[in-house]
């Protein structure tokens, strides 16, 4: 799928995924408690990674919170924001990569999501240690447990659901659309 984009059309889906990000959590956010454990910011970046590529995923990651911060004043900006910039980073540049390389094995999309969605986990996880300790906050392993598995367990099953589903179809397009072309 993703050999069939140029880079031009990889920035605009980059964009278009950046922009899905900003107004995702709108949607989500109405009820907080529940929205925030759908990781709404989450699914753009993950699906840039797969569908464009790990430097694409890498960037929407890192610009998608810190504008939602900047913009609409949530996730606040230090230490949160910045936090999830680090993660989501980690997310869009992981997916890309680890599909790149699993992409032809059976459940090659599940390994590349789960491998990054465990990456980005840690990632966070190192960053919100640093960046809670900085601005004078605790930051102990009972919280990265509690913030980075246990709260999330509803946004990792829509992910491990959503995800997997709509890049295999993506791919599956993609090879339909080759072969009518060949026709």
């Amino acid at each position: 799928m993703r050999n069939k984009l140029n880079s031009t059309k990889k920035l605009v889906l980059t964009a278009t995924f950046i922009a899905i990000g900003l107004v995702l959590p709108f949607l989500t956010m109405q009820v907080p408690s529940i929205g925030n454990m759908l990781c709404p910011m989450h699914i753009p970046v993950l699906l840039c990674g797969f569908i464009c590529g790990g430097p694409y995923g890498l960037i929407a990651g890192l610009c998608l919170p810190v504008l939602r911060s900047v913009i609409f004043g949530a996730p606040v900006l230090m230490p949160t924001a910045l936090a999830m910039a680090f993660e989501l980073a980690a997310y869009g540049f992981v997916s890309g990569i680890l599909y790149d390389l699993v992409k032809n094995v059976k459940g090659g999309v599940y390994i590349a999501l789960i491998g990054a969605m465990i990456i980005g986990r840690m990632v966070w996880g190192i960053a919100a240690f640093g960046l809670y300790h900085a601005v004078g906050n605790v930051f102990t392993w009972k919280i990265f447990a509690t913030q980075a598995f246990v709260r999330a367990i509803p946004g990792i099953i829509l992910q491990l659901l959503f995800i997997p589903l709509l890049v295999i179809q993506l791919e599956k397009a993609v090879s339909n659309e080759v072969i009518y072309e060949r026709k």
